[in-house]
This record gives C-alpha cells, sequence and structure tokens, in this order.
C-alpha cells in the first residue's frame, strides 16, 4: 500500500473515531457517584486509536476534545478530556516501540494498568487545579478532596479506564485483522504464533 494512500486511510479512521468518541457521551449510559459521573465505553475509541498510531491517538484525543467543548460542556470537563492526550500518546509510543504488548493478558493487563494510572494523574491534576480554584460545583466540596477528587476521580478514572481498556481491546482484536493499514498494536497470542 502506496504511504499516501496509508495517510488517507488513517486520516479518515481518526475522523470516524473522532465522530463515535464525540456521540458515545451523549448516547451511552452513565454512571454517578456524586460529584463525580463516568460514561461508559467513552475512550475507547482513544484507545483504538493509540493501538494504531501516534499520530491517530493524538488526533483522536484532540478531536474529541474538542467535541466536548462544541457540545457546550463545563470546561473543566473539556479540559479533563484534553488530559487524555497524556495517556494516548504515551500508550501509543509505548506500542510503536513494543507492538507485543497487547499479546497476552499478562501485559495487556499491566499495559491498561500503566495507562490507567497515567489518565487517572492527568484528570486528578485538572480538577486539583479547579478545586483548589474554587471552581467546582458545591458537592465536591461538602464531600471533601480526599473523597471527591482522589477517590471519585483518581481511583474512579483507574476503574473507568480499565473497563473502557477491555471494550476496546475486545473491539480491537477482530478489527485489527481486517485494518489495512500498519498498525502500532499486535494482538497476536502466543500460542496462535507458536501453532504457524
Amino acid at each position: 500500500m502506496r504511504n499516501r494512500e496509508t495517510k488517507l486511510i488513517s486520516m479518515v479512521i481518526a475522523a470516524l473515531l473522532c465522530a463515535i468518541g464525540i456521540v458515545i457521551p451523549m448516547f451511552a449510559p452513565k454512571i454517578i457517584l456524586e460529584p463525580a459521573s463516568f460514561t461508559l465505553a467513552s475512550h475507547v475509541p482513544i484507545f483504538i486509536a493509540l493501538f494504531i498510531s501516534p499520530p491517530v491517538a493524538v488526533a483522536v484525543s484532540i478531536g474529541t476534545s474538542f467535541g466536548f467543548l462544541f457540545a457546550g460542556f463545563p470546561i473543566v470537563i473539556v479540559l479533563r478530556a484534553f488530559s487524555h492526550l497524556f495517556f494516548a500518546l504515551t500508550g501509543a509510543f509505548i506500542l510503536k516501540r513494543k507492538e507485543d504488548m497487547l499479546a497476552s493478558v499478562g501485559k495487556s493487563t499491566m499495559f491498561g494498568l500503566l495507562l490507567a494510572l497515567i489518565h487517572a494523574v492527568s484528570e486528578v491534576t485538572v480538577v486539583t487545579l479547579f478545586y483548589f480554584g474554587n471552581n467546582m460545583p458545591k458537592n465536591y466540596y461538602a464531600n471533601g478532596y480526599f473523597m471527591s477528587v482522589i477517590l471519585l476521580v483518581g481511583v474512579g478514572t483507574i476503574v473507568h479506564s480499565m473497563i473502557d481498556f477491555g471494550i476496546a481491546l475486545f473491539v480491537w482484536k477482530p478489527l485489527s485483522h481486517v485494518i489495512s493499514i500498519p498498525v502500532s498494536a499486535k494482538t497476536v497470542l502466543k500460542r496462535e504464533a507458536a501453532v504457524k
């Protein structure tokens, strides 16, 4: 496949993932743990993007963040979405260097946990800045910093990220066999590779 054609297909895939990433928060079920809420599968397009390549991960992270901005979400939510760029880029570059990170359950779990930790630290940082700037809703202050920010946003983001990572892997494994462009993440399991 020619380089120009590969870039065009990557751009189309990134645009489709952006669109999916913008639509999911509008229609997917939400888990509300006052004062925080978590939208099921909202990070799946970003995970799939980082499985493909760093440029696609950047495009989808930024594109979905602008989707939150244009949809009129509060600025703290928009900035939390922009913070996804950190875990997306980190994950994409790791996969670029170690493309077998998704080839076993153990490696996938450790990789997902690393991304979840980066994801949580990024979101906690954003919320902390707003929290101490007295720019959060009153119910955040009623529950205190530890409960509202560290537990609900931090630990909640780790759990949410791991669930979405699992959904993304479930979608990616069959999808990776039909995608016609070079991708960073290889999903061939070791026992399958040994049989060949």
